[in-house]
């Protein structure tokens, strides 16, 4: 499902498709607070302006990813954005890892 919510039968309405911690779709009741780019793997908060510009106009629909939290987002193994996120961005460069598994947080 490319949508945020997927409409298309009568009893999906208000459902949500998220990526979980695994990076696999999972549904939910609840729409996410952060969202992702498939492609570029990059993931940030819904509530910027231009997160909600880009939905609204409709662009990169198909590389659309959203996720429950923050911690989710990166559990998936999607790195902070540097425009939107960008302490939680440092912490991740200054970690040495550029593996995208990797949690940011994680210093063990």
């Amino acid at each position: 499902m490319n949508d945020r919510t997927d409409t298309r039968r009568g009893d999906d309405r208000g459902v949500h498709t998220l990526l979980g911690p695994d990076g696999e779709p999972c549904r939910s009741v609840t729409p996410g607070t952060f969202g992702g780019h498939r492609r570029s793997r990059l993931y940030g908060p819904l509530d910027r302006p231009c997160a909600l510009r880009v939905m609204a106009r409709g662009r990169y629909v198909s590389q659309h990813v959203f996720f429950a939290d923050e911690s989710t987002a990166v559990r998936a193994g999607y790195p902070p954005c540097a425009v939107r996120l960008p302490k939680a961005c440092a912490r991740w460069k200054a970690s040495g890892r550029r593996d995208r598994n990797n949690d940011p947080e994680d210093t063990s």
